[in-house]
């Protein structure tokens, strides 16, 4: 199993921009649908958005219009740009494949949101 390694997070202002990646080593992940899951304090990690290996991605209402998932199948990567962010959106972010695999799971990204 292949341990994935986000970066990108940080503090900002709500309103403010921040993009997340996710270095995923190996092949193997450009055949899957990825995904960023995200986990605030004392919650459930939940999905946010994904994209398939072709591109096409689907995201979560709350994230609708403000969030963007892109992928760079050549450099094993995938992107999360995050717009307008508001104090509701921190949390720690992951990515993975969908669905998840439990070996998988990295770090994560502190994401925290706040004036």
């Amino acid at each position: 199993q292949v341990q994935l390694v986000e970066s990108g997070g940080g503090l900002v202002q709500p309103g403010g921009s921040l993009r997340l990646s996710c270095a995923a080593p190996g092949s193997i992940f450009k055949i899957f649908t990825m995904g960023w899951y995200r986990q605030a304090p004392g919650k459930q990690r939940v999905l946010v958005a994904r994209i398939t290996a072709g591109g096409s991605a689907l995201y979560t209402d709350s994230v609708k219009g403000r969030f963007t998932i892109s992928r760079d199948n050549a450099g094993n990567t995938v992107y999360l740009q995050m717009n307008s962010l508001k104090p509701e959106d921190t949390a720690v972010y992951y990515c993975n494949r969908l669905p998840p695999e439990s070996g998988s799971w990295g770090p994560g990204t502190q994401v925290i949101v706040s004036s």
